[in-house]
């Protein structure tokens, strides 16, 4: 399932805290001497995605728990789905559904026992909670495994367990706290299309993760979270356009002066050229044209490269510029957090 990208685009208006699902302001939480959330912010509209973005250890794991009354923040104040975090947390727990980073299923139950008991926990009468967990089977795909113990199951399908479990009561706000991890990509695939059909019926979803690829996917805006604070939020477009504009690489030919490319192609560049390893990039002043003009400077010079090409930075480059550091690196005092 694609999500369609007008309405995508329409989504990712920044929430005014009046119509936010969720709202964090200021939230704290320390593991003794550890500041696992330092003053977290964040914001989701209702029918949005937000995905927190940040490398093992950063808090995102911390901010989930104390979202979902699973932790009672030192300080700060969190409403979700119009209901105080900590104050209404008996209220909240009935308009949420979460999904961990382990699917946690009762390898001795079937997946069609494992969805009535979670509707049995919820109140639902015996019937119904059959009848749902029949529908969700069906719907992730299951159906035929249903009556199987979920110990024979796969990754894949324990973790499609795991998220129609937190469903079960049709909430209107999901907590999916780094939900691939360990799974193989068509399984993060197939995850990911039945997240955005969730979204389209019009859930509101927290996702954390560590993976650019799946927050570039799937969510409307983005909060980087580094070290217990969040250090951008915006859209995809608009965090990537804080790296700067569009990026030109050349790849030289066996032989052929990195430091004379660099010096051709520098009055197109918005800053000064960089070679490594037989690659020179620059970000280009403008874009239109980019190429053309490159290619014509470079034939001037009598420069020979391999290949030429225009690249947009990605969130790989957004999160290397924010943290100084790769994704999957995290702080390993912090990195505790996940554990408790």
């Amino acid at each position: 399932m694609t999500t369609n990208v007008q309405d995508r685009a329409m989504r990712s208006e920044s929430p005014t805290t009046s119509d936010a699902t969720i709202r964090v302001r200021g939230v704290v939480k320390h593991y003794g001497e550890v500041r696992a959330l330092d003053g977290v912010d964040l914001e989701a509209a209702a029918g949005t995605v937000l995905g927190v973005l940040g490398p093992n250890g950063a808090g995102k794991t911390t901010a989930v728990r104390v979202m979902t009354t699973l932790l009672k923040p030192d300080a700060g104040e969190i409403t979700v789905a119009g209901l105080d975090a900590v104050r209404e947390a008996a209220r909240l727990r009935e308009r949420i559904g979460l999904a961990g980073q382990y699917a946690a299923v009762d390898e001795n139950l079937t997946g069609a026992e494992n969805l009535t008991m979670v509707g049995r926990l919820y109140g639902m009468p015996r019937a119904a909670a059959k009848t749902r967990a029949l529908e969700l089977l069906e719907r992730f795909d299951l159906a035929d495994a249903g009556s199987r113990p979920a110990r024979g199951y796969s990754g894949g399908m324990r973790r499609r367990l795991d998220l129609a479990a937190a469903l079960v009561a049709r909430p209107p706000v999901l907590f999916l706290d780094e939900p691939t991890t360990g799974l193989d990509p068509r399984s993060r695939l197939a995850l990911w299309e039945t997240i955005e059909g969730l979204v389209a019926d019009g859930t509101t979803v927290l996702l954390t993760t560590q993976y650019l690829d799946e927050a570039d996917r799937l969510a409307d805006r983005i909060a980087v979270i580094d070290r217990g604070k969040v250090i951008a939020d915006g859209t995809s477009d608009e965090l990537k356009d804080r790296v700067g504009g569009e990026r030109l690489e050349i790849h030289l030919s066996h032989g052929a002066d990195a430091g004379a490319v660099c010096e051709t192609l520098a009055p197109m560049a918005a800053e000064p050229p960089l070679s490594e390893d037989g690659l020179v990039k620059l970000t280009v002043r403008q874009r239109t044209g980019a190429i053309v003009e490159a290619v014509r400077r470079l034939d001037d010079a009598g420069v020979g490269v391999d290949d030429i090409g225009l690249k947009r930075p990605t969130l790989d480059d957004v999160f290397l510029t924010l943290t100084g550091h790769a994704a999957e690196e995290g702080d390993d005092d912090a990195a505790k957090e996940g554990d408790r």
